[in-house]
């Protein structure tokens, strides 16, 4: 009856399909703060897929529709920052996002070697904040981006090998 949804790495052909439910998924994240001039809503086709490039980028897919993605990249002390983690709105509430996020998590350390895990969100993005305390995350520092809009910074470290990401005390 149905299809199942599976997370592979991102091809440089999905760019296009990443950008527009990146722009579908980040319109109530701008409303929720009053400023449609956020990076996600901004950014062109040419830097996302200079991201592509770049770092580690998944997809998940439903047949070919791309209904979610998450980014990430790690620095020289072993930092992953992650970004853009995006589920379709039909899709969300189902667990999509938090197998996104534990496939980055895995892979990051596996082929890049990540020591600990970092990402931001909006102090009143509450949604965010509850699945990344459930992954295991905590509050590490906040950033006043401007007059409408503060950044919660949020961390963990990388487990070892073989230890589950998921943080089951939440």
């Amino acid at each position: 009856m149905g299809m199942s949804v599976t997370i592979s790495a991102a091809a440089g052909t999905d760019a296009e399909q990443i950008l527009k439910l990146q722009y579908l998924c980040y319109q109530s994240e701008a409303e929720l703060y009053g400023d449609y001039s956020i990076e996600p809503l901004t950014q062109t086709l040419d830097d996302l897929r200079a991201e592509l490039g770049g770092g580690c980028v998944l997809v998940a897919r439903l047949g070919a529709e791309v209904v979610g993605s998450v980014r990430g990249a790690v620095d020289a002390e072993g930092t992953a920052v992650i970004t853009g983690l995006i589920v379709h709105p039909r899709m969300q509430r189902h667990g999509l996002g938090g197998r996104l996020l534990a496939a980055l998590e895995e892979r990051l350390a596996r082929d890049w070697s990540a020591k600990r895990y970092r990402l931001a969100t909006g102090r009143r993005s509450e949604g965010n904040l509850r699945l990344y305390r459930k992954w295991g995350y905590e509050r590490t520092g906040t950033e006043e981006v401007s007059r409408k809009l503060t950044l919660v910074t949020l961390e963990k470290e990388a487990r070892p090998a073989g230890e589950p990401v998921y943080a089951t005390s939440a």
